[in-house]
């Protein structure tokens, strides 16, 4: 089976519809899939509902989907550094389920380990579980969350072999990995890719089975979502 394909374009081809759910990997813009991000806006579907940790910044990363008006609900854990996200929302023109951030890590594993739902002390007592249900165990009460699974995952890998074996470097593996494992098809964008064999079975962190589809970049834009600089010292 081919998994490579020639850019992000191809490798969505046949995958995008409207109003489907898509998870995208990345945590601010380490780590995003840019290339399939900005192939998503090309397409033009809408009424997406997408599951990301937030929404890149304004004009870079998941922004770019805001700008068009292509997502209809974000699934998310944070706002902060992209304006138009929210104003959006508090226009009532984005619909938004908030969620704590270790919690939507975990909805996104569970979904990925075919766990439909947990427990969590996380969010009792507040406005996080209105309407959830509510349970004690060992004298402690816990709010019932429920696992995520989406129509399509897009993550991006630092290496990937052709059978779809995935390696992330650093802080970009942040929501990638659980993501691969939570879509019903996966895309993934790749800096590298090797001849299987070449990859260290001890380094892999996600196994190929989870993957349908690569396509590789030789370059990427990677910008920086909050550039800080400091004098340095004598």
């Amino acid at each position: 089976m081919n998994k490579i394909y020639p850019d992000a374009h191809a490798a969505l081809a046949g995958l995008l519809r409207d109003g489907i759910t898509i998870m995208s990997g990345g945590f601010g813009l380490c780590g995003i899939p840019e290339l399939l991000i900005a192939a998503i806006r090309d397409s033009g579907v809408r009424g997406l509902t997408v599951i990301s940790n937030n929404a890149g910044i304004d004009a870079a990363g998941l922004g770019l989907l805001l700008e068009t008006r292509q997502i209809r609900k974000m699934v998310s854990s944070y706002v902060g550094e992209n304006k138009l996200f929210a104003d959006l929302y508090l226009s009532g023109a984005l619909e938004l389920e908030f969620n704590p951030q270790g919690t939507l890590a975990e909805r996104i594993r569970a979904g990925g380990a075919g766990i439909p739902a947990f427990f969590t002390k996380t969010g009792v007592g507040t406005l996080i579980a209105e309407g959830k249900e509510v349970r004690e165990f060992d004298g402690e009460n816990y709010v019932m969350e429920k696992g995520l699974v989406a129509d399509l995952s897009v993550i991006h890998a630092w290496k990937a072999d052709r059978e779809g074996n995935l390696v992330y470097r650093k802080t970009a593996r942040n929501f990638n990995p659980v993501m691969a494992t939570a879509g019903r098809i996966t895309v993934a964008e790749v800096e590298h890719l090797v001849e299987p064999g070449a990859l260290d079975p001890d380094h892999i962190h996600t196994p190929g089975i989870f993957v349908q589809r690569i396509v590789r970049a030789a370059t990427f834009e990677k910008p920086i979502e909050q550039r800080t600089v400091r004098k340095r010292g004598n």
